[in-house]
């Protein structure tokens, strides 16, 4: 368990192009250290802001797109291509405008393929995990470089939401969330222990609605109530958060300088 370290950004646009070349500068690290690289994408306006603010970022060319490996931390269960669904969005943003290899882009299933339900699908994307980790991984899903995660304004982070189920799952890497508080109710998500296979957990959250759920999971809460709270790298835990999101933040915890 890494201890969170928190940036904060004057607002939501500095934050984006921040974090932006910072997971630019992780992609080029990690491609040339071992070759490839791994990151898990998150949906939602934070999410998203990010994606927009890589594809317009002049240095988005030093990566090469061909040899890096997406994943999503959560997916409403919506048939392919819906506008809701985090990977729609995602292409829009970012995806169809680089140059990946189709085989490295790994999709969670749609509800118009062939998993009749949001458990078959979960079931489905665990093995595909389990199928891309490796020995060194010790585990059943690969040692992502970076997981993406938005904080919502209820502390729930990819699907996983406050005391439901999905939030105190301790052995599959995978589950169906039905009832989420949030439409639409029913989707697919990466568990906790998934989640905290990763190498680094970002966690990004802008804006005066997410400033209680920041200040609840950075202060003790724990996860069952506060889902955010439970999310952390193997070896790095990063809050990039706005000035607004922010403003709730205990004194102590507050970074002296941030940009």
């Amino acid at each position: 368990m890494s201890t969170p370290q928190i940036v904060v950004h004057r607002d939501k646009e500095l934050m984006a192009r921040a974090a932006a070349a910072r997971l630019i500068t992780k992609i080029v690290d990690a491609q040339s250290a071992r070759g490839s690289a791994s990151v898990v994408l998150t949906g939602g306006r934070n999410g998203n802001g990010l994606l927009a603010a890589l594809a317009a970022a002049p240095a988005r060319d030093a990566v090469d797109w061909s040899r890096l490996d997406l994943w999503w931390g959560d997916e409403r269960f919506l048939p392919e291509g819906d506008a809701e669904r985090n990977a729609t969005q995602a292409r829009e943003a970012l995806l169809d405008a680089v140059d990946l290899d189709p085989a490295r882009v790994h999709y969670m299933p749609a509800a118009d393929g062939k998993h009749d339900d949001a458990d078959a699908a979960a079931e489905a994307y665990a093995a595909e995990l389990a199928a891309a980790a490796r020995p060194e991984d010790h585990g059943p899903v690969p040692s992502f470089d970076v997981l993406l995660l938005g904080v919502g304004p209820d502390t729930h982070v990819a699907s996983l939401f406050p005391e439901l189920p999905g939030v105190r799952e301790t052995e599959r890497t995978v589950v169906g969330v039905h009832g989420a508080p949030k439409p639409p109710p029913t989707r697919v998500s990466l568990t906790l222990p998934a989640i905290r296979a990763a190498r680094e957990v970002w966690l990004l959250a802008a804006g005066e609605d997410k400033a209680n759920a920041v200040a609840l999971a950075l202060s003790g809460a724990g996860e069952i109530q506060a889902p955010a709270a439970g999310a952390y790298g193997r070896s790095r835990t990063l809050w990039l958060l706005d000035a607004a999101a922010a403003a709730r933040l205990p004194r102590g915890l507050y970074p002296p300088a941030s940009p």
